[in-house]
């Protein structure tokens, strides 16, 4: 082989050598671009299926909120009946008072029934308020309050054990200086017996003063020492206040605002309703001789009622209601019970 042959020999594998070596570099290149393509691909299907199941919950979650389900809430419950009792007991024939403001403890028992069959359950106030403003649940059924003046002993004897045994509690309106335990009142170790069971306790006041008939002076101390008496007494959030006498007008509605409650009830029929007027809430007063059946037809009755008027102060020497739609205030205290 001549020395030119040689040389063009050599040139011949060089150039072999560099072309596979190029095809080794684009092979390269064209598996990288393989990898690099598979890896998009699974990058923009993982965001896409991340987006679906995205729009799925918040699908479901729009759905859930549009029919009041999901976060443990249910619609709004606008309007409830809060009912007022006053002695679970008979008449004694000594008493001055009227006996319909006695409601034997067997026709308690009937009612409160009565009100189970038709399906609606006990709540109280607070959780009334916390449901109105934050959604909290009042659970399945229909919600009720049962709410109890004066502090008698026998909505302690008698009205706590059916409430007791409906898994039921009460809102006890306390008079703070009230009827004596030898007098039919509440004892101090009933009063913490209530809490203790779960009932609410609120106050109508120091004693059953009538708040419209003295100086603006003279119903701001009265209700501001009510309440602070009955939080430091009972160790209670005590937010709410009933009426002495279910009277009240708007420097006693102001007072009750100043001193702190969340609200106050009246002695006026109809349902208490959200938009209202937390310091004017209605109650239906259950009267001694109202049968089960006919305490459903009252309730359904009164939610037609208008609200509470501006102010309330009972009935004329003629009878007729002064600024309210309704006589049915607690214008008579029971003095006793047995």
């Amino acid at each position: 082989m001549s020395f030119r042959d040689s040389q063009a020999r050599r040139r011949e594998q060089t150039r072999q050598r560099r072309m596979r070596a190029r095809r080794a570099r684009v092979g390269a290149l064209g598996s990288l671009l393989v990898v690099a393509g598979i890896l998009v691909a699974v990058v923009l299907g993982s965001a896409s299926g991340s987006s679906s199941d995205h729009g799925q919950r918040a699908a479901t979650k729009t759905a859930k909120a549009s029919t009041g389900q999901g976060a443990g809430h249910s619609a709004v419950i606008s309007a409830v009946p809060v009912l007022m009792y006053h002695v679970i007991n008979v008449a004694p024939a000594s008493t001055s008072a009227s006996p319909s403001l006695y409601v034997p403890a067997d026709e308690f028992t009937s009612q409160m029934e009565a009100l189970k069959s038709a399906g609606w359950h006990a709540v109280t106030l607070d959780q009334l308020e916390a449901h109105w403003t934050r959604g909290a649940s009042l659970g399945p059924g229909k919600p009720i309050v049962i709410s109890f003046d004066g502090g008698y002993a026998s909505q302690y004897t008698n009205a706590l054990p059916v409430l007791k045994r409906l898994g039921w509690v009460g809102v006890e309106n306390l008079e703070l200086d009230g009827l004596a335990p030898s007098d039919g009142g509440l004892s101090e170790s009933q009063v913490h017996g209530l809490v203790t069971a779960g009932w609410e306790l609120d106050t109508q006041g120091i004693g059953a003063t009538d708040l419209t008939a003295v100086s603006p002076d003279e119903a701001r101390s009265e209700v501001t020492a009510a309440r602070q008496t009955l939080r430091s007494r009972y160790r209670v959030p005590g937010n709410w206040f009933s009426y002495p006498l279910g009277h009240y007008d708007p420097t006693v509605v102001s007072a009750v605002h100043d001193a702190g409650f969340v609200g106050a009830t009246t002695g006026l029929p109809g349902w208490a309703v959200r938009s209202q007027d937390r310091y004017r809430l209605p109650r239906i007063q259950v009267l001694g001789g109202t049968s089960g059946s006919r305490l459903l037809t009252q309730i359904a009755s009164a939610k037609a009622n208008a609200p509470p008027p501006s102010f309330y102060t009972g009935s004329s020497a003629s009878g007729t209601s002064t600024a309210g739609t309704s006589t049915a205030g607690t214008a008579t205290v029971v003095t006793s019970s047995t």
